[in-house]
């Protein structure tokens, strides 16, 4: 057999397999890859800039598991400018009334006041979400699902003080918000100047949390009517 004639059989073999092959139109990959789909938004963990994390009316009440609670937890407290907001807000009536004189009134003055409620706001959510997660509470706000004024204002009200349990229908009583805002008062004690009484800080933070949270939760509860009358008057 001559040396040519396997080269021979090689390209008889490729071109009956070419002809038996199923056609495949012009303009198509035999094996199209598919566009990869966009991520869906989940409405379990919503978080505003303003009023933090709620769950709108019209979207079923779940019970988070540990991985929901771990992504609501980071984005209350670290992804969503609103804590720096609101850290800014604090800051700047502490710088104000000049809170602690012995920081300065300057920019360093500010910075500490800033780092100071910061340190703050991330304790609290941490002793929230640890509080809450480990007996399986409810740390969002749900929107009411009444009509009306007075209901959707008392639903606020009262839902600072309550919250649910696992079965998100029973109600417990709304405790970790306000742990945290002791044990966050507690904690800058530690670096604050003029060696401020801790238990009057901590009892402080709960006081403050009492109107704090009614009002959150109020602005949470009507930010959709709230929303369409800026666009309206724009």
């Amino acid at each position: 057999m001559s040396s040519t004639c396997p080269l021979r059989l090689g390209i008889l073999a490729v071109g009956l397999t070419l002809s038996i092959l199923p056609a495949v139109p012009r303009g198509f990959a035999q094996n199209p890859i598919p566009d990869s789909p966009e991520p869906k938004k989940d409405n379990q963990i919503n978080v505003n800039w303003l009023y933090g994390s709620y769950v709108p009316k019209e979207v079923p009440l779940e019970f988070l598991n540990s991985d929901r609670r771990f992504k609501l937890y980071i984005r209350q407290t670290y992804t969503t400018y609103g804590i720096y907001i609101k850290t800014t807000l604090f800051a700047i009536h502490d710088q104000i009334h000049n809170t602690y004189p012995e920081w300065g009134d300057g920019f360093p003055g500010f910075a500490k006041r800033f780092g100071t409620r910061q340190a703050e706001f991330i304790i609290q959510n941490s002793v929230i979400a640890l509080g809450d997660g480990l007996l399986g509470w409810e740390p969002r706000y749900d929107r009411c699902r009444c009509e009306g004024f007075w209901p959707r204002t008392r639903h606020a009200i009262i839902r600072n003080f309550v919250t649910y349990d696992r079965t998100e229908k029973s109600w417990r009583p709304q405790l970790f918000p306000y742990l945290g805002a002791f044990v966050g008062n507690v904690t800058t004690t530690a670096w604050e100047p003029g060696n401020p009484e801790w238990q009057v800080k901590g009892v402080q933070g709960m006081i403050t949390q009492i109107p704090i949270g009614i009002g959150i939760n109020f602005i949470g509860e009507f930010a959709p009517e709230i929303t369409r009358v800026i666009r309206h008057k724009k």
